[in-house]
């Protein structure tokens, strides 16, 4: 297996080691990866969740996130804590996961996992803002060696479909087009999750366009995997609350996107409204929940005023403890390519000078970035 240099030292660096803790015990087999441990919390009763009201569900969730919360402590702080293997196959007591999916189901119709909050009836065949039905579609999977050092090889998914409409996309071609990827069901995807840990992921990157519409295959497929490899959220962050609760307890490492600084370039560029509210939200729940996050902001040419620098100063003020990729890459696609006369403030790439400036005003707010970037 071939591996860039850096994300075998990247793991000499203190800093990093420290601030993705969870992740590197995951990664070196050390404690069980989050959504075992999810499994392993089974209901007290034999009840039939679909014949139970969602804000019964909702109640189950909050008691079993209390037990989940005490053995992921404790195996957090060294504790030998004994995690029950579900058979896959078995037809035993329901489990947290199982809790988890029924309540996603129940969310996808009508839809509320994005604030767009298109209410689309996807589980009748309804298409969302995002482009999907209830049929969950990947455009492809493999080990991917570009991501940032401590997350390669990741084994990465990427789905068709997406609640943002970018008009600078790189993805486009999927992001905007779901039908350009084939059709799978929970348990081929966990099939591909397998494959990708049997050719030597470090973890199972879900990304796309984006995972967040895709939940409840992503959850389901769960059931019928159970290798102790880190899951990873590659998302926009635009998802709602009740999306997240989802997952907080079952994603290991979060790669999330912050886009913007303001509402304005977010609803001009991605068709977005009432952006840094919603995002800067989510990215305080993640943290305060105390997870291991690595935080991605592309910068946009003539917009460090008015998105990176208030993007850092957020950082910097309410989740300092993450790492942050200031991505340099930005060059003009999708629409920005087509129309550069519509877009002619992000129709270039990026100059020496607005790098430099990038890098030394998170520099100035102690943001760790220089590992990453």
């Amino acid at each position: 297996m071939i591996f860039r240099l850096d994300a075998i030292n990247i793991w000499k660096n203190k800093e990093v080691k420290e601030r993705l803790n969870w992740y590197y015990k995951v990664l070196k087999n050390e404690v069980k990866a989050k959504y075992l441990i999810v499994k392993s919390i089974e209901l007290k009763e034999n009840l039939n969740l679909k014949e139970l009201e969602e804000k019964e569900l909702w109640k189950i969730h909050s008691e079993l996130r209390n037990e989940f919360l005490d053995k992921f402590e404790k195996m957090k702080n060294g504790k030998n804590i004994e995690i029950k293997e579900i058979d896959k196959n078995n037809n035993n007591k329901n489990n947290f996961l199982d809790v988890k999916i029924e309540l996603a189901y129940r969310m996808l119709s009508p839809c509320k996992f994005c604030e767009n909050l298109c209410l689309a009836k996807r589980l009748e065949g309804e298409k969302g803002k995002c482009g999907l039905d209830n049929i969950t579609r990947v455009a492809s999977a493999f080990l991917h060696y570009g991501e940032e050092a401590p997350l390669i090889p990741s084994g990465t998914i990427f789905f068709t479909g997406c609640s943002f409409k970018c008009v600078y996309c790189q993805n486009w071609d999927i992001s905007q087009n779901p039908k350009n990827g084939f059709e799978i069901n929970s348990l081929q995807l966990a099939e591909i999750e397998k494959e990708l840990y049997d050719k030597g992921a470090i973890n199972i990157n879900f990304v796309g366009g984006n995972p967040d519409q895709n939940l409840h295959t992503i959850l389901e497929s769960l059931k019928y995997f159970n290798e102790n490899i880190a899951l990873l959220w590659n998302s926009n962050m635009y998802m709602t609350k009740e999306s997240l609760e989802l997952l907080l307890d079952v994603i290991d490492i979060w790669l999330p996107d912050f886009k913007y600084g303001n509402d304005s370039c977010a609803y001009k560029y991605s068709k977005i409204k009432n952006y840094f509210e919603i995002v800067s939200r989510n990215h305080k729940i993640i943290y305060d929940f105390g997870e291991n996050i690595i935080v991605r902001h592309l910068v946009l040419p003539n917009h460090l005023e008015c998105c990176t620098y208030k993007v850092l100063d957020w950082i910097s003020k309410n989740i300092p403890n993450v790492l942050v990729n200031i991505m340099d890459q930005y060059h003009p696609e999708y629409l920005v390519l087509k129309f550069p006369e519509k877009f002619d403030e992000i129709a270039r790439r990026l100059n020496y000078e607005e790098i430099k400036k990038a890098y030394e005003y998170a520099k100035s707010k102690n943001i760790c970035f220089e590992a990453i970037s």
